[in-house]
């Protein structure tokens, strides 16, 4: 598709969601010798759940990042620049939420706003990606969308292989600063508050700033190389 079409690197866009908590402490202890294991201290949310969907192009450009948090209603709270927040009930994107992501953060990469160049947009098969008016949505934008084939995300998808692994350390690295830098307020029974919409929302978006160039377009080569080891390149659905 890329040689039919003459697409360039700046038009092949990966877009996925990554399932995060407001608590992000590592998942082992830490042991000394003579000592027992030391607890990493949280707030008490290492449970409490949102999404954030990421996108980038082959060439190491990053769209703006959207947040889904788990509520029926929008969070009361001013918000940074920069980052699209959203909210459902499963705190999870849908169908009607793929529209809203492909107009808010797909149709901000540069040079989209009059389409005059043909896109590849990659995805994996999670259904409300690839649903007929998503698919439909899509094609008007002069995108071809291209969804990855079940079960190989893991070695085939840029986003999976190297950038949401960077992501994810960076967005852990801003909460651990957030625990330790000043007083945090408790609930009359004791709990310690967890971080506000609006301070999660700061993480992502110093997080997403992090992930270096590199390791995007790294990302994308090594997907590539997959495909043709595996020779899944015609396992790709695409229309």
């Amino acid at each position: 598709m890329q040689r039919e079409h003459s697409i360039g690197t700046h038009d092949i866009i990966n877009m996925d969601e990554v399932p995060l908590t407001f608590d992000l402490p590592l998942t082992r202890t830490v042991k000394r010798r003579g000592k027992s294991s030391v607890t990493l201290k949280t707030t008490g949310h290492e449970k409490t759940h949102f999404t954030c969907v990421l996108s980038c192009t082959a060439s190491g450009e990053k769209l703006p990042p959207m947040v889904i948090f788990k509520r029926t209603t929008m969070p009361k709270e001013k918000f940074p620049r920069g980052i699209v927040v959203k909210v459902n009930k499963k705190g999870w994107i849908t169908e009607s939420l793929m529209h809203e992501w492909h107009t808010e953060c797909y149709g901000r990469r540069l040079g989209e706003l009059f389409h005059k160049t043909k896109a590849l947009l990659v995805l994996d098969s999670m259904r409300a990606h690839i649903t007929d008016s998503v698919k439909e949505a899509i094609k008007r934008t002069n995108s071809i969308p291209a969804v990855i084939p079940g079960g190989t995300t893991k070695y085939l998808q840029p986003l999976d292989i190297s950038v949401n692994p960077a992501f994810k350390v960076a967005l852990r690295v801003q909460w651990e600063a957030w625990m330790t830098s000043r007083e945090k307020s408790f609930t009359k029974t004791g709990r310690m508050r967890r971080a506000t919409y609006g301070e999660v929302c700061q993480w992502v978006l110093t997080a997403w700033s992090i992930v270096k160039q590199s390791t995007i377009i790294n990302g994308f080569r090594k997907g590539w190389t997959a495909t043709c080891r595996r020779g899944l390149s015609r396992g790709f659905a695409s229309g």
